[in-house]
This record gives structure tokens, C-alpha cells and sequence, in this order.
């Protein structure tokens, strides 16, 4: 955590109404950056968000011999010929998605040495997935001092890898290192995330020869080198989402600039049936609630089912919704740590295992509690937001890295937010 970490208070209740423009997702522009080492030269990616998971791992990438600069929404990463193969744990703690650099460093480099991970507190993310993987693609993997370490000899060779699980990291992972191995890559039961998709038309626009995006088959043919590219990183889906249960749940009407409700057919699917109207817009999605919300069961799957990033707001809504609900959690075995933060609100929930059980209530009141991880803060913020009173949620840092100018848009829609 760092030393100084912001707050968030919110005077409650709240009804937001506006318009709101969702920025590039956080889950795509920070692969996108660690595809970048994949080739020499400059590389400039649009629409990245000014959020504090990029700037982690922009002096990630300047660790390894980059220069990365951000003007507004324009990254421009200058990689070298020969990038550095190390990522220390002072970094990679930070943040999960730092493990993203394995494949490309070490298809390139032939050596990777990468801190194990940090992140966000919800549950147990082996690496099992990408080590089998990558040494399915001749790798020679061993662990030493917190690190791991993949070595080979060469280049990496083409192989068939079937997936026991649609692991989104683990598939982002063999996509970059088998761009530049020797021959054919196939692997089955890949993640199908819009975010897959939108890394491989960036290594596709590298020179990359992929097949199957969107399918859950990639078919990777190996190419000797790839070329500096410019990709626009595609609009944050979850962000998207966190806005559309904002407007069902304050009785608000927020039109939702960059929102693509192809990327969230469930989620609005789900709240269309707590009482939503929801339509299209010319450049994104209006979401419009007069009513209290109807209660409504969510069970989080891979994509397309629905995004476990979305399953606090899912938790919050049905807090506050008529009747009870049941949100089962099938992704991370941790993410009901902020049920605890969310019961200080008044929320009635039982948690069993993998399953939560929510007893509606008309509404919440304010009382401080604590972000756990980006989605629970801005979960939490949520909450707050139909709580009488003044509730402050601490450690926004969490919030911060996933969310952009957090406050400053809810104030556009009419929340009494600030930060402290």
C-alpha cells in the first residue's frame, strides 16, 4: 500500500444522472504495453487510461531498457534491441498484470526472470497454467529467490497446449511467446475476453500471424521478427459496467460515452430484468432506472458469462434491491472479502463458500470502510452512494487503479464525492 493512500467520501443518498465518457481498459492497455517488448523500435498505443496500474508498469517497461511517455491518452513506448530481462519484486508486487512480460521477454531474450506477483487480495492466482504452457513451448522453467526463472535455448518451438481452464493471463501469455516461436502454436480452451482479442490485432498489426480470435482455438504461426506497431486500446468494459449498475441503483439516468454493450450482454441482460431500461446510443449505451431494483442471481463465469469484476456491484445492487438473490462466485475463491465492509453499511448477507446470499433492504447507511481491491472500492463507493449519511471508504489507492478520475465523474452526475 502506499505510505499516503487517498479517501473516498461520499455524502448519501445520491441519484446520478449525466453523461460519462469510459476511457481504454485497464486490462488490455497494460498487456498491450508488455507486448511492446516484443519488438524494436516505437511503438505508440491510443486511448490508454491515466491510471496508476500504467504508470507501474510503464517504470516496469523503462526497468527494462524502454522509454515510455503518456501525453493525455498517447503512450509511446521506445523499446530497445536487446530489452533487460529482469522484473524486480518492489514493482511486480504491485500488480498482477506484471506477469504479463514473461512471454515476450522471454521469446525474445531467451531469459525471464520475474518476480512472482502481487495484486490485488482476492484469492489464489497460480501460475500452474502459464508454466505448463510455456514449457510445453521448450521452456526451462525453475523458481529461485521469489523469482521465476524461464530459460531457452534458442527459440521456442511451436506445440499444441490444451488449457484445463480459460485462464485470461495464462492465454495472454502463450499468445506473445509463441509469436515468435519456431512453427505452428495451437491452444485450445483459450480465454475469449474482449481484451484477448484486442491484444492479438495488436501483434497482428506487428506481423504477427494469428488465427481464431474471439474462437476458443488460437492457431499461431511463428514469424522470425515483428515490427514497432500504433493500436487504439479498446473501451473498458468493466468501467462500463460499473456505470450502468450506478445508474440502476441510484434511479438514475447516465449515458455511458464509449460504453459497447457487445462486451456486456449479461451484465446489462441482468439488470434489464432488476427493472432497467436500457438503450443504444450513437457512440454508447444509455441506462435509465425509475424504481427500486429488483433483486437478481448472478453467477460469475469466464467470458461471456458474467465478469467476476462486476460481482461487487452485483452484491451492492441486490442490497438495496426488492427481494433476495443468491451471487455465486465460480473465479476467485477470495472475492467476498469486502462483504464484511459492505455489512457495516447495514447490508443483510450470508456468505457459504463460493455463494452469497442477499437480503434486500430499502437502504444503507454511511459508515467508514475499507477497499480490499479496485472492483470492491468502487463496489463500496457504490453502496455508499445509496447510504443515508456519510460513509468513507479508505484505501483508494485500489480505486485509483482502475478507475480514472473517479470522483471527479461522479461529481459530473451529481454525487456529493470527494477525495481526502
Amino acid at each position: 500500500m502506499p505510505e499516503s493512500s487517498p479517501s473516498f467520501r461520499i455524502l448519501g443518498p445520491a441519484r446520478l444522472s449525466g453523461e460519462v465518457k469510459v476511457t481504454g481498459a485497464k486490462n488490455s492497455a497494460l498487456k498491450l504495453m508488455a507486448a511492446s517488448l516484443l519488438a524494436p523500435g516505437t511503438h505508440t498505443l491510443r486511448n490508454v487510461p491515466d491510471i496508476a496500474d500504467v504508470h507501474i508498469m510503464s517504470e516496469l517497461l523503462v526497468r527494462l531498457g524502454c522509454t515510455v511517455s503518456l501525453n493525455n491518452d498517447v503512450l509511446t513506448i521506445d523499446v530497445p534491441a536487446t530489452p533487460g530481462h529482469k522484473a524486480e519484486y518492489d514493482l511486480v508486487r504491485k500488480m498482477r498484470a506484471s506477469i504479463n512480460v514473461l512471454g515476450p521477454i522471454l521469446t525474445r531474450v531467451g531469459i525471464a526472470e520475474i518476480s512472482l506477483p502481487g495484486g490485488d487480495a482476492i484469492g489464489s492466482r497460480g501460475l500452474d497454467f502459464h508454466i505448463s504452457g510455456l514449457e510445453a513451448l521448450g521452456a526451462t522453467i525453475t523458481f529461485e529467490h521469489g523469482f521465476i526463472i524461464a530459460k531457452v535455448d534458442g527459440r521456442l518451438k511451436g506445440a499444441t497446449i490444451d488449457l484445463v481452464f480459460p485462464s485470461v493471463g495464462t492465454t495472454e501469455n502463450l499468445m506473445t511467446a509463441a509469436v515468435l516461436a519456431k512453427g505452428t502454436t495451437t491452444i485450445n480452451n483459450v480465454a475469449r475476453e474482449p481484451d484477448i482479442s484486442d491484444l492479438g490485432e495488436y501483434l497482428i498489426s506487428m506481423g504477427a500471424k494469428i488465427q481464431g480470435l474471439g474462437t476458443q482455438t488460437l492457431v499461431i504461426e511463428g514469424v522470425d521478427s515483428l515490427k514497432a506497431a500504433e493500436h487504439s486500446t479498446l473501451p473498458d468494459r468493466i468501467v462500463s459496467g460499473t456505470w450502468a449498475f450506478a445508474a440502476v441503483m441510484t434511479g438514475g439516468d447516465i449515458t455511458i460515452q464509449g460504453g459497447r454493450a457487445d462486451h456486456l450482454e449479461l451484465p446489462l441482460d441482468k439488470l434489464v430484468a432488476s427493472g432497467a431500461v436500457i438503450t443504444s446510443t450513437p457512440d454508447g449505451i444509455r441506462v435509465k432506472m425509475d424504481k427500486r431494483p429488483i433483486a437478481i442471481d448472478v453467477a460469475t463465469l469466464p467470458y461471456p458469462g458474467f465478469p467476476t469484476d462486476l460481482q461487487p456491484m452485483a452484491i451492492a445492487l441486490n442490497a438495496i434491491a426488492d427481494g433476495s438473490a443468491i451471487v455465486t462466485e465460480n473465479v476467485f475463491e477470495a472475492r467476498f472479502m469486502f462483504v464484511n465492509e459492505l455489512k457495516r453499511l447495514g447490508a443483510r448477507i450470508t456468505v457459504d463458500g463460493h455463494h452469497a446470499a442477499i437480503a434486500g433492504i430499502k437502504q444503507l447507511s454511511g459508515a467508514p470502510v475499507v477497499a480490499t481491491d479496485i472492483r470492491a472500492g468502487a463496489g463500496l463507493v457504490l453502496a455508499a452512494l445509496v447510504s443515508e449519511g456519510i460513509t468513507i471508504v479508505e484505501d483508494g489507492f485500489h480505486i485509483d487503479r482502475g478507475y480514472p478520475n473517479f470522483a471527479e465523474d461522479l461529481r459530473s452526475l451529481g454525487a456529493d464525492v470527494t477525495r481526502i
